[in-house]
């Protein structure tokens, strides 16, 4: 279950970013296309996927040294 709530909280990030992003971005005199909006919110979900797996490893690292 820990992996469908992963891949759930994935897909639920992935849809908030880019509704923001087409939503926000003409209002800064942007007007990305949705090809655009679907790329970029695929790269920032990537990204985020990456720096939360990196923290995850450093705190466990972190707590596996405390506790010996």
């Amino acid at each position: 279950m820990s992996l469908v709530e992963s891949l759930v909280n994935i897909a639920i990030g992935y849809g908030i970013q880019c509704a923001a992003f087409a939503l926000l971005l003409p209002l800064f005199g942007f007007a990305p296309s949705l090809h655009d909006t679907l790329v970029f919110g695929l790269v920032m979900t990537v990204v985020s996927v990456v720096r939360s797996y990196a923290l995850r490893r450093v705190f466990e690292a972190i707590r596996v040294r405390s506790t010996a």
